[in-house]
């Protein structure tokens, strides 16, 4: 995969794509929210924050229930926002910031660290080029194509008419992008086909106050499209909340699918059209979704596991499985009860 100057490890909110304004001591970040706190001193550094299980010294990291529990006990984060059910599980040398409402407290906290993260992604695109495309040698580009600052597109690929490449974006080599397309947020790798219409790194779909309030989640994370993936005409794919939404190689995704923030597809799985995963579906290597199968999120489906049309997932699938329906259930049963449905239908009909 080409990367040229990219490094993909590092701290997961990455400043490629989001603005960071600090560090900043943990207590002057909350004084900044106006949270009542009551730390002896500055506290802690904040250089970020992180997902529990990947969260260091320098990060801040959210515990809001109790499925977080096990994450949050092993945690190396150097502070977490945490509901005070949970303060008994924060381990030592992590400083708990215990919270009423601790995914609330955690929203301002990134709106203050990263500010804008909306508005940025269109701004980075009209602003004046602070740092020109990096392109290696026998790129097409189309017409009326615009590439944000810092793009960097390896040798052979080819960006359709009017597609938009976003701020830092990175794109592999032999990669062909049809036209139509917006790209940001995201690293995809060599031989990478996207039809055209496409949306890669678009915001996900988070919010607070469901139905009250509807307060936007920051979407800070990234999406990383591994080498020969194909994505079809007018799919989406969302990067994540702070993790990055993964589609593992070999995979292929047909016209009109979604998938939602932190859903992690792996290797040579086939997505049917108008399939849709909601977020952090984990889907491992082999899977085949038929047309409009769809997964309530939070859950995994094994390898080589094969859902048929229109199927609902709604709770984890071991690998190998064979399922349909709604919800989804084993193949043959699912096939034995409708046989059932109509015999019964049958009988009823003859007795009218």
């Amino acid at each position: 995969m080409f990367r040229g100057s990219i490094h993909l490890a590092g701290p997961m909110v990455d400043t490629r794509f989001h603005s960071f304004a600090g560090p900043i001591p943990l207590g002057h970040l909350l004084l900044a929210v106006e949270f009542p706190h009551s730390l002896e001193d500055a506290g802690p550094l904040i250089e970020g924050v992180e997902e529990l299980h990947l969260a260091g010294p320098g990060h801040l990291a959210l515990a809001s229930q109790g499925s977080y529990r096990d994450a949050l006990q092993l945690t190396r984060a150097g502070a977490v926002v945490v509901a005070e059910a949970m303060v008994a599980d924060v381990p030592p040398g992590t400083l708990a910031v215990v919270a009423q409402d601790p995914h609330a407290l955690f929203v301002e906290v990134l709106d203050r660290l990263y500010p804008s993260s909306t508005s940025s992604k269109v701004t980075g695109i009209l602003a004046p080029r602070a740092t020109a495309p990096l392109m290696e040698a026998g790129v097409e580009i189309g017409q009326g194509a615009v590439l944000g600052p810092g793009v960097e597109i390896g040798r052979g690929s080819v960006i359709g008419p009017n597609t938009v490449v976003g701020a830092g974006v990175t794109i592999g080599r032999n990669a062909v992008i049809g036209s139509n397309c917006s790209i940001e947020c995201s690293y995809l790798g060599n031989d990478v086909v996207v039809h055209s219409g496409a949306r890669i790194g678009t915001e996900g779909f988070g919010w607070l106050g469901l139905g009250r309030t509807n307060r936007k989640i920051p979407q800070l994370g990234r999406v990383i499209v591994q080498d020969n993936v194909e994505v079809g005409a007018n799919s989406t794919i969302d990067r994540g909340a702070l993790g990055d939404t993964v589609v593992g190689q070999g995979t292929k995704i047909d016209n009109l699918v979604q998938i939602g923030h932190n859903c992690r597809i792996g290797r040579n799985c086939l997505i049917a059209g108008t399939a849709a995963l909601a977020g952090s579906t984990i889907v491992e290597d082999g899977v085949m979704f038929g047309g409009g199968a769809a997964s309530s999120g939070h859950l995994t489906i094994g390898a080589g596991s094969v859902l048929a049309a229109r199927t609902l997932v709604t709770k984890d699938l071991p690998a190998g499985s064979h399922v349909a329906g709604y919800p989804a259930q084993e193949m043959q049963a699912w096939r034995r009860g409708i046989a059932t449905l109509r015999r019964l239908s049958r009988r009823t009909e003859s007795g009218r």
